[in-house]
């Protein structure tokens, strides 16, 4: 009888080096983490040794001027934010005010469905947040049995950047705390989506009930150099 090979298991593991040579000037590039706190520093931080600008920054948030997706915000790396606030970040509004940075803003809850819609490939989402107000500038209304919306339309990103506690070689992720703030949308996302992650575990390690992210929407997993952002306002 012939003896079958066990299959291969496919690994998304990967380096620094490899992540970033999918990122490149002038691309959308899509982030989790709040208040920088779920951020992924080192890629952030490979971002800026690489040099990459003109960057259309979607995420919760500008960061702090020195932690998370701010680092980049604050040398300037950003043309656009697609954010729901940026007063964390004086060094945004001031380039705002300047002219130099072009922000979208978008209620937080409104700005979490368009990014959970691309993710699930839906077009947009319908809301009456923002009715006659600055938010419905060049928004279209739509009526749903005699009730006005405004159609939100869905966000995705060239690269979506996420940080998580542990993966497995296949890409399933699991987060803690707060950390995991918006990550798990964000990775849904991405056209290409990379996971920075503390610790890297077999395939089968990983308790499936823990597991937020399965492995199908992560192309790409490389190990953190640890932490550099904290809670600023502690």
């Amino acid at each position: 009888m012939t003896e079958i090979p066990p299959k291969k298991s496919i690994s998304k593991v990967g380096t620094l080096e490899d992540a970033l040579s999918y990122i490149h000037d002038r691309c959308t590039f899509m982030f989790g983490g709040f208040g920088g706190v779920g951020n992924p520093p080192t890629i952030i931080n490979g971002m800026l040794e690489k040099g990459v600008k003109e960057l259309t920054l979607i995420g919760n948030d500008a960061g702090f001027p020195t932690i998370g997706i701010g680092k980049l915000v604050s040398q300037g790396r950003a043309k656009k934010l697609i954010v729901s606030h940026i007063g964390s970040n004086p060094v945004a509004g001031q380039l705002m005010m300047e002219g130099k940075l072009e922000v979208e803003f978008s209620p937080q809850g409104t700005l979490v469905e368009r990014i959970r819609a691309g993710g699930v490939g839906l077009g947009g989402v319908l809301t009456d947040i923002g009715i006659d107000s600055m938010v419905e500038e060049g928004k279209q209304r739509v009526i749903v049995h005699g009730e006005e919306y405004l159609l939100e339309t869905a966000l995705t990103a060239d690269i979506a950047i996420v940080y998580a506690k542990t993966a497995d070689t296949f890409g399933n992720l699991v987060y803690e705390t707060s950390a995991r703030n918006t990550n798990p949308l964000v990775a849904m996302a991405g056209k290409f989506t990379i996971a920075e992650v503390e610790e890297i575990v077999e395939i089968g390690e990983l308790n499936p009930e823990m597991i937020v992210t399965p492995g199908v929407f992560v192309d790409l997993v490389i190990q953190s150099k640890g932490v550099d952002w904290k809670w600023a306002w502690e």
